[in-house]
């Protein structure tokens, strides 16, 4: 079991020691599961308040925060020193170096030094695996595919021909990279083309329409230091690469499709959905259930709220919201709008008789 001083823990989060006794940390708990060998994570006001009654002797807590009866480390960031304490007791799979006998490989497998290849794992032709990354069991690669330094492939994940993935990425459980992209022609206009057409019509039905299948010749690039999360899928491009920028973080269960272009440092989100040829720029974040239409952009920095529905493009450093999506400052007053009409729906219809009165007042003076 790793354990440390609190002066360590201190020291390792670049905190400010308020120390009231010798604490050996083994573990990290909130406060009223600790006790006291366990460093308190109270980061959030309820937890500060659950201090009161913890059995822990030490507490991680936000700069300004110091108790009498409890040693504390201050902290400017919490959430950051936190995910440093984490790294510190954070326990890795146990793979084996080694490629296990039950792995399928072509001989023309080329792997830099401390590779593990695990249980029933099948790699194509001519691949390249990098110094010490680890391919977990159940792993499928495809042909040409490319894998660099200090990467984990998690089990499940199936990684088709000619992707090329950077140094210290990690993908998890049943991941898809580099699946067919979703896309077809046919050979007269669908009714998606005759709706944008037709300004929202469908005039013409064809139900004899034939549908054909474009292959994606392209492949999927991941740069360095990516991260995508369990049974996400991100499809080939058509011809050119579907790229994901370097540093960005992608949840479980994303769809990213054919020929999208993500930026550095992105974070999408569980259930995002992103459809091809979409260009995301640098530090975008897409909430959870999140839904992009194809060919659109949204620039540096922007900001698409949970469950929001873009069909058009934004520019940088827009924060997003709605169905059909429109700048968040415009969302609100929708909102107001719609509440402020609500209330008029309720005094006009408590005046409704009233009104009615005056109209029949009306027509019998007329005649």
């Amino acid at each position: 079991m790793k354990s440390y001083t609190i002066e360590q823990i201190s020291e390792i989060v670049g905190g400010m020691l308020n120390k009231i006794e010798n604490v050996t940390i083994n573990k990290l708990l909130p406060p009223l599961k600790a006790d006291e060998n366990t460093l308190a994570l109270a980061l959030s006001e309820e937890e500060i308040e659950n201090l009161t009654k913890t059995k822990a002797k030490a507490a991680l807590v936000p700069l300004g925060v110091s108790l009498d009866n409890i040693s504390t480390i201050e902290v400017e960031r919490p959430k950051l020193a936190m995910m440093k304490l984490l790294h510190l007791f954070y326990i890795p799979p146990e793979i084996n170096l080694n490629t296990h006998p039950s792995a399928v490989v072509y001989e023309d497998l080329i792997t830099g030094t401390n590779v593990s290849i695990g249980a029933n794992v099948c790699i194509g032709r001519n691949v390249k695996i990098g110094n010490s990354s680890k391919i977990m069991p159940n792993v499928y690669i495809g042909r040409n595919v490319e894998i660099g330094e200090n990467c984990i492939i998690y089990p499940g994940v199936n990684i088709g021909d000619d992707v090329k993935i950077g140094n210290r990425v990690i993908i998890h459980n049943g991941a898809s990279i580099g699946a067919d992209g979703f896309s077809f022609v046919t050979e007269t206009p669908d009714n998606i083309e005759q709706a944008r057409k037709e300004g929202g019509e469908i005039k013409d039905v064809n139900n004899e329409q034939k549908i054909h299948k474009i292959p994606s010749i392209g492949s999927v690039t991941i740069k360095d230091d990516v991260e995508i999360g369990a049974n996400t899928c991100i499809d080939r491009g058509t011809i050119e690469n579907t790229e994901i920028g370097e540093m960005t973080k992608i949840d479980n269960l994303v769809q990213i499709g054919h020929n999208c272009k993500i930026g550095k440092a992105c974070m999408i989100v569980s259930q995002a959905g992103i459809a091809g040829s979409c260009v995301i720029g640098d530090r975008v974040v897409i909430a959870g259930q999140a839904g992009l239409a194809d060919h659109i952009e949204i620039g540096h920095d922007s900001i698409v709220m949970a469950s929001t529905g873009v069909s058009k493009s934004f520019p940088p450093k827009s924060i997003i919201a709605g169905t059909p999506a429109v700048l968040r400052k415009d969302f609100i007053k929708q909102m107001k709008l719609m509440k402020d009409a609500a209330i008029m729906i309720q005094k006009f219809k408590k005046y409704e008789p009233l009104l009615s009165q005056f109209e029949a007042n009306e027509e019998s003076e007329d005649k």
